[in-house]
């Protein structure tokens, strides 16, 4: 039971202010940082400094209102005003550039469209019927919504490949694939980061494998890289089987997408797939113990808004993977939010 006792004090002004940071505040930032990526305006500043006005001109909004946005954005190190009303690129700004490695525009633009941001407004539906709040308001799994909304998915695609960009040179450069023979990537998505790997690795071949509806679009990637001698593409569903004869099975930003269950179908079918002795990469966040910031831990409640899986702990990953007839080696974190789970296969 719960106890009715009255509380032993009153907030302090310090937590005061930090709890009125964190409600009033950050969302606005974030609403701020969308509007900024949505209207292009670090596109617009790449080459040089340029007036509020001139700004306000390009994108076709009231220029003293861009003003407003983009001093607050100033405030917090996204743009500087170099002088009054003339504004520039930060190191932070440069993340919402388009088109370039490791761009986070699409993926704030992605996080903060009405659908996205209509879901996390019903945070509470989700905590008291134990389901996604996405499929509750849209009538389908988010998968399938983006199917059906051809330029939102683009944008997600978009979002994903940035993201991934961003983890790849920590991938190759935290973990040793020198011994790899056959390498298949599961859920590959375009194949930019098993492209990475077998460029960097010259004797390692590999296998991207997704839906067919996916795969046939890592074609030109593939080839564009000088890679299809190396290469094999093959669709398929990994939660009804995956290609077999891989000495190493790598499945990155997946398994969080699923529950338990079905996150362990996945597994077991990797497990089916790869030879003897085999390895199991699982590329994901780890969730750290303790009450130190995590941004797993924000993640995780993504996942439980839009879809039905979750990001894990070491504990949680080691059950899926003794389930799934795989040993947990070692988890290899890197300087993004990923780590690289390996497991050998035993059984």
């Amino acid at each position: 039971m719960l106890s009715q006792e009255k509380p032993s004090t009153v907030p302090s002004i310090e937590a005061s202010q930090t709890m009125l940071q964190m409600i009033i505040i950050n969302p606005l930032v974030t609403r701020a940082i969308y509007a900024a990526a949505k209207l292009g305006i670090a596109d617009l500043l790449k080459y040089g400094i340029k007036s509020y006005k001139e700004l306000a001109d390009a994108v076709s909004v009231k220029p003293l209102f861009l003003y407003r946005l983009l001093r607050a954005l100033a405030s917090v190190g996204v743009f500087a005003e170099e002088q009054e009303g003339y504004f520039t690129l930060t190191p932070l700004a440069n993340c919402l550039v388009s088109d370039i490695p490791g761009s986070l525009r699409a993926l704030t633009i992605i996080n903060n469209e009405s659908e996205l941001y209509q879901v996390r407004g019903n945070i509470l539906y989700s905590l008291q019927n134990g389901c996604n709040a996405f499929e509750h308001l849209y009538g389908m799994p988010l998968f399938e919504y983006y199917i059906q909304n051809p330029e939102l998915g683009k944008t997600f695609d978009e979002a994903m490949t940035s993201v991934t960009a961003m983890d790849i040179a920590e991938i190759i450069a935290n973990y040793d694939f020198s011994k790899v023979n056959k390498l298949v990537d599961v859920g590959a998505g375009q194949g930019k980061l098993l492209a990475s790997i077998l460029k960097a690795y010259p004797t390692c071949k590999g296998v991207l494998y997704e839906l067919p509806s996916v795969s046939t679009g890592a074609v030109d990637l593939i080839k564009a890289e000088g890679l299809q001698d190396r290469c094999e593409i093959v669709g398929g569903n990994f939660l009804e089987s995956v290609p077999a004869g891989g000495d190493v099975y790598m499945i990155k930003s997946v398994i969080h997408n699923w529950d338990d269950e079905n996150a362990i179908t996945i597994l077991k079918n990797c497990h089916r797939g790869m030879k003897e002795n085999g390895k199991l990469l699982v590329v994901e966040a780890v969730i750290q113990p303790g009450n130190k910031p995590c941004a797993g831990k924000f993640h995780d409640l993504a996942m439980m808004l839009v879809l039905n899986g979750r990001e894990r702990t070491e504990k949680e990953y080691q059950a899926l993977f003794e389930a799934s007839g795989f040993q947990l080696t070692r988890i290899i974190p890197t300087m993004s939010l990923m780590s690289v789970i390996e497991g050998v296969r035993i059984g």
